[in-house]
């Protein structure tokens, strides 16, 4: 049950750390917004009438900064979703298909996918002193958005970044001492597993 809602969760993060990683919507002005992958513009006062595009490679994109930025957001956003996949499908398998149920190195890999994101999240706002972020936010300058706002993209990134930082938390098999000796719980598993104590 509980490596269920672990996978379920590791899913939710992934589709999460997807739509941010997609949104045109982490700095915006007026007629202009701008993500990792995406930009749109449209008229003054019709919001409606948009066109969007995106940075099909990262020849493209228009500062260094911002290339490591979309290679590291989408490097750890492949993590994530490996891992969600994974754990998915040992949740959903029956248990005498699957020999080691356990989670493995899914902890270390979700670890991985939510320090990634946590680097991005501190590298692209050094891409606001590029040209395209000048021309669009005006003053702007690395950590300094100028007339850009901060916008629902952004925001998304960071929480997806600070909920994924604690789910390898949750598939860290847990130890106690009970009368001299360790117990170690693992939720996956559902089993509980002695282990005598040493004399030292």
């Amino acid at each position: 049950m509980a490596g269920s809602v672990w996978a379920s969760l590791g899913l939710s993060l992934a589709c999460i750390s997807a739509l941010s990683l997609c949104s045109p919507v982490w700095f915006q002005t007026p007629t202009f917004s701008f993500g990792v992958l995406t930009y749109c513009s449209w008229p003054q006062g019709n919001g409606w009438n948009q066109s969007c595009g995106t940075f099909r490679s990262l020849d493209d994109i228009p500062d260094f900064a911002w290339k490591v930025s979309a290679a590291v957001l989408l490097g750890g956003w492949l993590l994530s979703a490996f891992s969600a996949v994974l754990l998915l499908s040992w949740a959903l398998a029956p248990k005498g298909l699957c020999l080691r149920r356990g989670s493995g190195p899914m902890p270390g890999v979700q670890a991985a996918a939510a320090t990634a994101t946590i680097v991005d999240l501190m590298v692209f706002p050094i891409s606001l002193d590029s040209p395209l972020a000048k021309e669009a936010c005006g003053t702007s300058s690395v950590y300094c958005s100028g007339q850009c706002l901060l916008g629902w993209g952004y925001v998304t990134a960071i929480f997806s970044a600070v909920l994924a930082s604690f789910l390898p938390m949750i598939g860290w098999p847990r130890m106690t001492q009970v009368q001299g000796r360790t117990i170690l719980f693992s939720s996956d598993t559902e089993k509980s597993i002695l282990i005598p104590e040493m004399n030292k």
